[in-house]
């Protein structure tokens, strides 16, 4: 009797999932824009805002303070593989914290969730990204991968018998993500090794609490080199449209990071992605998103598509001025937000 019970309801959950699925899936079909639809949505923000002057480039490392200002390039993926592209999307700018979800993803696939909230937590902080205080408050604990202690401690969790193996790791793991070969600007890390004495003490207080397990000065160097690495808005589009797309490559079709995981992820991009106006976002636009202060703004609509700005210039809380307009009206346009839940019409026979 148990064991029929047991069948049945086995069977009763795999026809409910499937319903689920197959609603959900007619649901996406229909809120899906058309072609024409997509790169009218992407011109007309470019058109908008492309002399926007509001903001101005970081000048707290050197070498951004330098980029060329009047950058702005759009890009959308979907999860299908098709590219809209509208404005400068070849010129390349370090990632940055966006670098931060990457790394993160990495380590969710080699060691798991569990490895990343006992040792690190998964929490906003409330403070800024860059907090000695949030470390001290709880110990190195109940932060997020997203802040600086945090991010510095995920980029110590990679696995590797040295540091140019942990390097080859995450390197090749960002280029999977983008879908062609990264690599570092040299000038920009140099710049950032250069002025990043705050970072390198948040690691040493992170390996005083135990957050760190060894060697904090190599870790804050990854970190630095992660940082580093050139991108283009293309690039930084389809590393966002392999999150919408349930962790695979939507142009490669590799398999990057497993379908579980991605939720996680995104949850902390919705709920600590943009620094300090991570809250402002998210009820704005319901987008999970990471900015970085190179100027890139990355964003997921999850199962529909990844999109992608660069443009320099940041508000006070370092995010990109031109980006953060630009996305709220294309995802509006085409329906991006995942909280927007839109039912067929009735029928009328």
């Amino acid at each position: 009797m148990v064991r029929k019970q047991g069948r049945y309801e086995m069977r009763q959950r795999f026809f409910v999932g499937t319903f689920l699925a197959v609603f959900a899936g007619a649901v996406i079909a229909l809120s899906m824009p058309t072609a024409g639809e997509i790169q009218k949505a992407l011109d007309a923000a470019y058109t908008k805002y492309k002399d926007l002057k509001e903001g101005k480039n970081a000048d707290y490392i050197p070498a951004l303070a330098k980029v060329d200002p009047n950058l702005f390039g759009i890009v959308l993926v979907t999860v299908d593989g098709k590219t809209y592209m509208a404005g400068d999307v070849k010129s390349e700018v370090s990632i940055q914290s966006i670098s931060k979800v990457f790394t993160l993803a990495n380590v969710l696939q080699e060691s798991g969730a569990a490895a990343v909230v006992d040792t690190i937590g998964v929490d906003s902080t409330g403070q800024v990204f860059n907090s000695i205080e949030a470390v001290e408050q709880h110990k190195g604990k109940e932060i997020n991968p997203f802040v600086n202690p945090g991010a510095i401690a995920t980029t110590s969790m990679v696995k590797g018998a040295n540091e140019d193996e942990i390097w080859a790791k995450i390197i090749h793991t960002y280029s999977d993500f983008a879908g062609r070969t990264l690599t570092v600007n040299q000038e920009v890390y140099k710049s950032e090794s250069d002025t990043n004495q705050r970072n390198q003490a948040i690691a040493e207080l992170m390996f005083a609490y135990g957050r760190i397990k060894n060697n904090p000065k190599q870790a804050t160097d990854l970190y630095t080199r992660q940082c580093s690495v050139n991108v283009n808005a293309k690039d930084l589009a389809v590393m966002a449209a392999t999150l919408a797309n349930n962790g695979k490559n939507p142009i490669t079709n590799k398999q990057l990071l497993s379908a579980e995981h991605v939720p996680e992820v995104l949850a902390i991009m919705a709920t600590a992605g943009l620094y300090d106006d991570s809250g402002k976002w998210l009820f704005a636009t319901g987008l999970p998103a990471k900015s970085g202060v190179g100027g890139g703004l990355i964003a997921v609509s999850p199962g529909k598509f990844g999109i992608a700005v660069i443009s320099p210039p940041l508000d006070p809380a370092g995010n990109s001025v031109r980006a953060q307009k630009a996305i709220t009206e294309i995802s509006r346009t085409l329906h991006g937000n995942p909280y927007l839940v839109e039912t067929p019409s009735p029928r009328t026979n």
